[in-house]
């Protein structure tokens, strides 16, 4: 099954399941992970028709049994290494993108750090960044 998965695809899947892991994927993130896909370099050559297909892929194989744990492992096993740190940056900014990052949104971002094998120091870093970036005046 993950030999299927395209990178660009399990960088949407992986959005999408920050999206809906604590239980409501509301407009403000998926606003965000529709403007990541279209202008972010990483998505280079996706063909943005396919982002509703991508994201319904992902929605279903979150509902199957063990479902987080096969989307982390279809993320891990279809990215080259030196894509995750920005598959976590993107985990982040979708986390970010209501401006209130939930418990469950925490525990999946540790989750794929351990998964991933990022150092606290890259993630603390990311994370930071999000922080200036979202901050309020």
């Amino acid at each position: 099954m993950t030999s299927s998965v395209q990178t660009h695809d399990a960088l949407i899947y992986l959005m999408v399941t920050m999206s809906a892991v604590d239980k409501a994927m509301n407009d403000a993130e998926l606003a965000r992970i529709g403007r990541l896909v279209t202008f972010l370099p990483v998505f280079k050559g996706f063909d943005e028709d396919r982002l509703i297909e991508v994201t319904r892929s992902a929605a279903e194989l979150l509902q199957g049994p063990e479902g987080l744990d096969i989307v982390l492992e279809v993320v891990r096993d279809a990215l080259p290494t030196r894509l995750y740190d920005t598959a976590y940056a993107l985990a982040v900014e979708i986390a970010s993108a209501d401006y209130n990052v939930q418990q469950e949104e925490i525990r999946l971002l540790q989750m794929l750090r351990d998964r991933l094998g990022l150092d606290k120091l890259t993630c603390a870093a990311i994370e930071r960044g999000a922080i200036a970036r979202f901050r309020n005046a």
